[in-house]
């Protein structure tokens, strides 16, 4: 087990394994909201480096691993570690870390100190990427 970054007011997230098992904050997520985060450039824009089959979403990226049927492969702990700081996994990634409020570097100074998503728009994603799977029209 290890103790993760200290993110959004000072919580230290608990990492087992390669997954972040408990959810970010206890309010319910949905899956809808995450697929509208998804493609929002306003928030997460995820498709800005990744692809989702039969996702209505104009120019889906190739950087990043395909999606559609990622929770096939990834459970919903992994998938929220990887959201939160991808680095804690692989220190050359460059997904951003979307849930990590120090030492990030060309931060500009409205945004000091703050994640780039809430707890609980990590735990939309989440809902929204563990419901992909390889059965999915």
């Amino acid at each position: 087990m290890l103790i993760g970054p200290t993110v959004e007011a000072g919580t230290v997230l608990q990492i087992i394994g390669d997954a972040i098992v408990a959810p970010l904050t206890e309010r319910p997520a949905s899956a809808e909201i995450g697929k509208r985060l998804f493609v929002s450039r306003e928030s997460g824009h995820c498709v800005l480096c990744h692809r989702v089959e039969g996702l209505d979403a104009p120019f889906q990226g190739d950087i990043g691993p395909q999606l559609s049927d990622v929770g096939d492969r990834l459970s919903p702990g992994q998938l929220r570690l990887r959201i939160v700081d991808s680095s804690i996994l692989n220190a050359q990634t460059i997904m951003p870390p979307y849930y990590r409020s120090e030492n990030l570097h060309r931060v500009a100074n409205a945004y000091e100190g703050e994640t780039v998503l809430t707890a609980l728009q990590i735990e939309h994603l989440v809902a929204y990427l563990s419901q992909r799977r390889s059965d999915m029209p």
